[in-house]
């Protein structure tokens, strides 16, 4: 009887901790994010910026745009934003879009998945690493990868509503060009649309599911470890991180899916134009997390 007991124990126990693992499942999956908009969640968040006076001086510039989804309840998505639409350049953090990019072309036999490929997946997102982002771009082609991007299925490029994510240049010198018709950005995004692309990924509705895991593999455990990761490593250690960044001058950027115990689930995005991006993003986590974790206000 002492052994059943314990196999009971055991075994709910790791129900408790898995449940709801990724892909998650989310009733009423079909409300679109931008529908999700908590007026609760949006004021805390506009307060929590508002409040600190460089980051207020930055937002008022439309230098500092938030994105923040929490994931913690499935039942009860919530969504906030600040510049949620204005598009900024993004550096290395649009390379996930050419991973969603190459994954649509392997799973229509558009691209052959080599050893070499998946290699290359891997080091454009874990290390960021240009040469392999640049050897995918030439493999797919621009009208490739905008085609995915401003597809009915994906819309993750809307030029009505302010563009998002958007790679139309090689991670390298030379080759031709293929700007953003908005703002003639090369490498851009919105954190609406990056937290769009996370939140389809979190329920594997990128491609498939079977690619979005695949995705959702190759995102996990980032080799670098600044910006959200470097914060994220001290108050949740245990928390699986999903993440891309990106940086050039001035501009700095990043994006996680946490996912930790349940009450540490969400998903958050940071575009800064400023010397000081890198720190002020570090900064971010845990007010964010405070903000996050204020019970929800029924107005």
């Amino acid at each position: 009887m002492k052994k059943i007991c314990v196999f009971v124990f055991a075994f709910f126990f790791y129900q408790l901790n898995h449940a709801q693992d990724l892909p998650v499942v989310i009733p009423n999956d079909n409300t679109p994010l931008r529908e999700l908009i908590d007026v609760s969640l949006q004021k805390d968040l506009t307060r929590m910026v508002r409040n600190n006076p460089k980051w207020k001086k930055l937002v008022d510039q439309k230098k500092m745009a938030i994105g923040v989804v929490d994931l913690s309840d499935v039942n009860n998505i919530r969504f906030a934003r600040v510049n949620g639409n204005h598009m900024m350049y993004a550096a290395s953090l649009p390379k996930i879009a050419v991973l969603l990019a190459a994954m649509d072309a392997i799973e229509k036999g558009e691209l052959v998945e080599t050893s070499e490929i998946k290699n290359d997946m891997k080091l454009m997102i874990s290390k960021s690493n240009n040469q392999a982002t640049t050897r995918m771009i030439d493999r797919l082609g621009y009208d490739k990868i905008e085609a995915v991007l401003t597809s009915d299925r994906y819309s993750l490029y809307d030029e009505e509503l302010g563009g998002g994510l958007w790679v139309g240049k090689r991670y390298g010198s030379g080759g031709a060009v293929n700007r953003d018709p908005l703002k003639n950005l090369s490498h851009a995004a919105t954190v609406t649309q990056v937290c769009r692309f996370y939140y389809l990924l979190a329920q594997g509705k990128l491609v498939t599911e079977d690619r979005s895991q695949q995705m959702l593999d190759i995102m996990e455990d980032p080799a670098l470890h600044h910006k959200f990761v470097n914060t994220l490593d001290k108050i949740a250690p245990n928390a699986r991180l999903f993440r891309k960044s990106g940086s050039w001058s001035t501009y700095h950027s990043d994006s996680v899916l946490v996912w930790g115990n349940p009450s540490r689930r969400y998903i958050l995005v940071a575009l800064i134009d400023n010397g000081n991006g890198e720190q002020i993003i570090r900064n971010l986590v845990q007010p964010i997390e405070e903000v996050l974790s204020k019970k929800r206000v029924i107005i």
